[in-house]
């Protein structure tokens, strides 16, 4: 943390990735996403400090950065992910990973292949990620939507 009471974060733009990724992952249990006013009223709460909606917004889109340690704490205890993925490079890419395979997880037919997988040896698991990566180098080579 600064002298200013800001927290030693990522760059602004990765810490407008790592915000925006919460938004698109963790969701109401309708799956709808939290909006800004919700998320910034949670953290307003959390905190007793200034903290809008606008505010929030900025920081999801890199327009502002350099936010305090005590909003990300409360981002990180809205989202329920710890303030780590803040903070720590290493960590905080961990997380993301394991946000975006629960993203992944989400699509029906990602999903049911995982299910499916999960009864699988070790060797009919390796062939099965062999086959992805094949088919994913395939498709980017060809400027497919692979990886």
């Amino acid at each position: 943390m600064d002298e200013s009471g800001s927290a030693s974060t990522p760059s602004d733009s990765m810490l407008a990735d790592r915000i925006d990724a919460l938004f698109r992952v963790v969701r109401r249990p309708n799956r709808e996403q939290y909006s800004h006013e919700e998320v910034a009223r949670a953290c307003r709460e959390a905190t007793g400090e200034s903290f809008s909606a606008t505010y929030l917004w900025q920081l999801r889109t890199g327009r502002r950065g350099n936010p305090t340690k005590r909003h990300l704490e409360a981002l990180a205890k809205f989202f329920d992910v710890p303030v780590v993925y803040f903070f720590d490079d290493d960590q905080g890419d961990v997380i993301a990973k394991q946000l975006e395979l629960l993203d992944a997880l989400r699509d029906a037919e990602v999903r049911s292949v995982a299910l499916r997988a999960v009864n699988l040896s070790p060797e009919g698991m390796g062939t099965i990620s062999d086959m992805i990566d094949v088919i994913a180098r395939r498709e980017k080579d060809a400027g497919g939507a692979g990886p």
